[in-house]
């Protein structure tokens, strides 16, 4: 009975020091948006020196409560005899009292996404379903999407159920899934509008299914990777791809756009160097999309 108080003292320490050490490497950070003043309509890094440093930071994305932020970071060890290699990890945030407290870290078992409504993170094939202040064990999506075949890096999905994914294993091949009568349908591929060019991947389908972002290798581009937009016209095609322009893209890798759940942000991923291996965050007031889709139509 005596070693009782011992172990709770032990817990305690463990946990303090856990809290002490996350602490250290993330500051606490106070108010909307992980604290952070809000992007103009020209992009620049999101919490710059704080999760956007010299290293591997990318895939940010809140959660549609905007409660939640989650983002990607490289863990792994490359020299000693304790080295890892690659290991990308998802770290995750949550407002706690006006604070910005990290609560999670987990491998990144696919790119996080979010259903609309919340409860759901999807990551490529699997997903995690809320259960209370937790997620649920991760799960597959099935043999519909859960195909040897078939590289997906990302799944996005719409308010109705609609699906758009992409396959590093087949380039150019973004395809969509629909729910009809309450069944989900099997997935087909984009037109050649979102489907040409290079490299077209990490889709982001608005939640009403108005737009579509991903990213691509095309001639009409700024260097490396850029993030163009499709607009679903009156008869339900998607329009023609739009390079997002210069205040959104660069001439390095631009990737994997996500919208908040209110509609008022972008972020993305940008290459700091050609190498990509130090790549960070970017944002953008999402009021830019209005200006293309004007502009454009």
């Amino acid at each position: 009975m005596k070693l009782a108080p011992m172990f709770l003292l032990l817990t305690i320490v463990a946990s303090l020091s856990h809290r002490a050490s996350a602490q250290d490497e993330f500051p606490i950070l106070e108010g909307p948006l992980m604290g952070q003043n809000p992007p103009g309509l020209k992009a620049e890094p999101f919490a710059p020196g704080i999760i956007s440093k010299s290293g591997w930071e990318l895939e940010g994305v809140f959660a549609p409560n905007m409660k939640e932020f989650y983002f990607t970071l490289d863990r792994g060890v490359y020299t000693t005899e304790n080295k890892t290699g690659f290991r990308p990890t998802v770290i995750g945030f949550r407002l706690i009292n006006n604070k910005w407290v990290k609560y999670t870290e987990f491998p990144r078992a696919g790119e996080v996404s979010f259903s609309p409504d919340g409860k759901r993170m999807h990551m490529a094939k699997k997903y995690k379903d809320r259960a209370g202040d937790n997620w649920s064990e991760l799960t597959s999506l099935g043999v519909m999407f859960d195909r040897p075949e078939w590289g997906i890096m990302r799944l996005s999905a719409s308010a109705t159920g609609t699906y758009v994914f992409d396959n590093f294993k087949q380039m150019n091949t973004v395809r969509i899934s629909t729910v009809k009568d309450g069944m989900r349908q099997e997935p087909v591929l984009l037109s050649s509008e979102i489907n040409s060019g290079k490299k077209s991947a990490h889709p982001f389908i608005a939640p009403d299914e108005s737009y579509l972002i991903w990213d691509s290798e095309r001639e009409d581009g700024f260097g490396d990777s850029d993030l163009y937009i499709s607009f679903k016209q009156p008869d339900g095609i998607w329009g023609p791809a739009i390079n997002m322009g210069e205040n959104v893209n660069s001439d390095k890798w631009d990737a994997y756009a996500t919208v908040t759940s209110d509609g008022k942000y972008l972020l993305f991923n940008r290459a700091v160097d050609k190498a990509n291996n130090n790549v960070d965050i970017y944002w953008v007031d999402a009021k830019i999309i209005d200006e293309i889709k004007n502009k454009n139509q």
